[in-house]
């Protein structure tokens, strides 16, 4: 690697890497501080603010539901998605195109358009303020790219291999959980990456959708701006913390995202 391109490199890590850094330093800062000046590392270093999120059920019980209701959505759209990817792939019927793309269509809309459909059923129905509310709420978004993405990686795999299992004696239960899923396990892999960080970032329908019980971290986090102004140092914790699911996330599924970027179907 030359010298130029090693440079590029490392100024490109440095201005990714600064909003972060930025972020995880105001966390360990007063307000006073904060707002007093420009200082490139804590003067007073505090834990103060993670104390606050870790003793005040509201900010720890936001996590909990971050994370319930973000791994039933990537769950339900692995169950939904596996067999519809697999229908399209294998098999021909009428309308599979048109029904593939409208499927895409529903990925391409904005969510706040399905604010007021969803908000008026849920509360009819009792749903409002669950976690399975906005899980299937979340599912609108996530199972079309799920298919799409497994779609691509299951017309990879030779039909050949569907035809000789049945051949052997395999019923289709078994040839698809104990061989197929398996030839398709970096699929999946992405497939959970996407589905988990986009029910983890996306916030207008959580917060329409939940008012207490099932109120997500993100949601939580706009109530540190109060009449005596905001409290950056808690809001800045919080943000650390929100951003460990996602790292735990991308580490499990590193490789698979890497093998799907190399297969060409991310």
């Amino acid at each position: 690697m030359t010298r130029s391109k090693r440079i590029g490199i490392i100024s490109y890590s440095a201005f990714v890497l600064l909003p972060i850094y930025w972020l995880i330093n105001m966390s360990f800062k007063s307000n006073e501080e904060i707002t007093g000046g420009l200082s490139l590392w804590p003067q007073q270093f505090t834990f103060a603010n993670y104390q606050v999120i870790f003793t005040d059920p509201s900010w720890y019980n936001g996590y909990f539901n971050s994370v319930y209701y973000v791994v039933l959505n990537s769950f339900i759209t692995l169950v939904v998605a596996l067999p519809a990817a697999y229908a399209f792939s294998r098999y021909k019927f009428v309308g599979d195109k048109h029904l593939f793309f409208w499927l895409l269509t529903n990925r391409m809309a904005p969510p706040a358009v399905f604010l007021l459909p969803f908000f008026q059923l849920y509360s009819s129905v009792g749903l409002f303020d669950t976690h399975i509310a906005v899980a299937l709420a979340h599912c609108l978004f996530s199972v079309p790219l799920a298919v799409w993405i497994l779609e691509g990686f299951m017309s990879a795999v030779p039909r050949e291999i569907d035809e000789t299992a049945y051949i052997d004696g395999y019923s289709f239960g078994h040839f698809f959980i104990r061989l197929f899923l398996p030839l398709i396990s970096s699929g999946i892999g992405v497939t959970v990456f996407f589905s988990f960080m986009f029910s983890w970032v996306e916030l207008l329908l959580a917060r329409t959708l939940t008012s207490v019980n099932a109120k997500p971290i993100a949601a939580i986090m706009t109530r540190t701006i109060g009449a005596s102004g905001v409290d950056w140092g808690v809001l800045a914790a919080a943000g650390v913390l929100t951003i460990i699911p996602g790292i735990l996330v991308i580490y499990f599924v590193r490789n698979h995202v890497a093998k799907g970027f190399a297969l060409g179907r991310v």
